[in-house]
């Protein structure tokens, strides 16, 4: 009979929830134990585990690497999911190996191309994938002359973060005077050039921006499963066109991502999205980790979290093919059960405590998060 598999989870997006119930329902109805930790006591994360732990706060990357080693060691940890601090972590690998854990995480020098979005775009220009024009910007000046640059094309331009994650900083360029029409439904992404030239006129800071031409939905959105061998297990599509979701195989943008994901050290789980520019499918970005949406494989017959375990422990699912590609689909928001409430998060810095992992499932309120 083949042992259980601990599975850590470190302050992950809600969406993966899901991630743990596929983790859960895998086709071989192996035991599996989910710890996840979490900065938010009222993280969903939380209470869909088996037991959790409310991270410190204010480490640094160095000490939550050592934070990282101890709960492994304490928790019995097999193959631990890093999102935090994903760069510290594993630049440690050897050393979670020593305590027993495998890290579901791509090599550190995959997550060092892809921190920077620019340098992302240099990497993989060089191998032959195609990208949007884009321009780094720090001043008005900079700024100014990208956004005409790319008006002259015809093209409406657009800036975000060189570094950040999740559409976070994302903004597009208008020069629509500010009027009450902007006061009026939900606020959008556009935002008057005016106003973003004044604002950077008067930081005292510098930004760091990648400024682009505005691309063309559909979105496409391709998870992949990667081995320590570089060689790509499972490459599926999902698509975004306005709220209609959907999946593909199309060439077009699965062969330049598994030239990413292979070629780059993309191990385990990565997902790699694209945006047309014109009639061309160019790439847009690159995370190094599970996306929230992953779970949305299950429409096509695939549990792509449990393959990629598999994989983390060295029990190697071979090729996973879609058997079949779901029907179109969108996406609504449910309910999901949170912890008790705990103390105020102040206090619990102020003491420089942790909850102790509890075991959700069996816990009364009062045992789970005594106060």
């Amino acid at each position: 009979m083949l042992s259980r598999v601990r599975v850590w989870l470190n302050r992950t997006y809600a969406e993966n929830v899901f991630f743990m119930d596929q983790l859960r329902r895998n086709p071989g109805d192996r035991a599996v134990e989910i710890h996840a930790t979490h900065g938010d006591p009222d993280s969903p994360v939380l209470a869909a585990a088996d037991t959790a732990d409310l991270e410190p706060e204010g480490l640094s990357p160095a000490g939550y690497v050592e934070y990282a080693l101890d709960q492994c060691v304490r928790r019995g940890i097999d193959v631990f999911v890093p999102r935090l601090h994903q760069a510290a972590i594993v630049a440690h690998r050897a050393e979670f190996a020593a305590v027993g854990t495998a890290l579901l995480a791509p090599t550190p020098e995959a997550v060092a191309v892809f921190e920077d979005k620019a340098t992302a775009y240099e990497a993989v220009r060089s191998v032959g994938v195609p990208v949007p024009p884009w321009w780094r910007v720090r001043t008005p000046e900079q700024l100014l002359a990208a956004v005409e640059e790319l008006e002259e094309a015809g093209h409406k331009a657009c800036f975000k973060p060189a570094a950040g994650a999740g559409g976070a900083g994302f903004r597009v360029i208008t020069r629509a005077p500010f009027s009450l029409s902007h006061l009026s439904g939900f606020p959008g992404p556009h935002v008057q050039l005016d106003l973003v030239l004044a604002a950077l006129t008067r930081a005292e800071e510098t930004v760091d921006w990648l400024v682009m031409p505005r691309l063309e939905q559909p979105e496409v959105s391709v998870d992949c499963l990667t081995g320590p061998d570089n060689r790509v297990r499972l490459a599926v599509g999902r698509t975004k066109n306005g709220r209609r979701r959907g999946f593909t195989l199309d060439e077009r943008c699965l062969a330049p991502a598994r030239l990413i994901a292979g070629g780059f050290g993309l191990h385990y789980l990565s997902n790699i999205q694209f945006r047309m520019y014109g009639d061309q499918p160019v790439l847009l970005d690159v995370n190094t980790r599970p996306a929230g949406g992953l779970h949305q494989l299950s429409l096509c017959g695939v549990n792509a979290p449990w393959a990629a375990v598999r994989l983390a422990l060295g029990e190697d699912p071979g090729v996973v093919e879609p058997p079949f590609l779901g029907q179109d689909y969108t996406v609504v928001p449910g309910p999901r059960p949170l912890l008790p409430a705990v103390l105020p998060r102040q206090r619990v810095e102020l003491a420089e405590v942790l909850l102790p992992a509890v075991p959700l499932q069996a816990a009364s309120a009062a045992e789970a998060l005594p106060l």
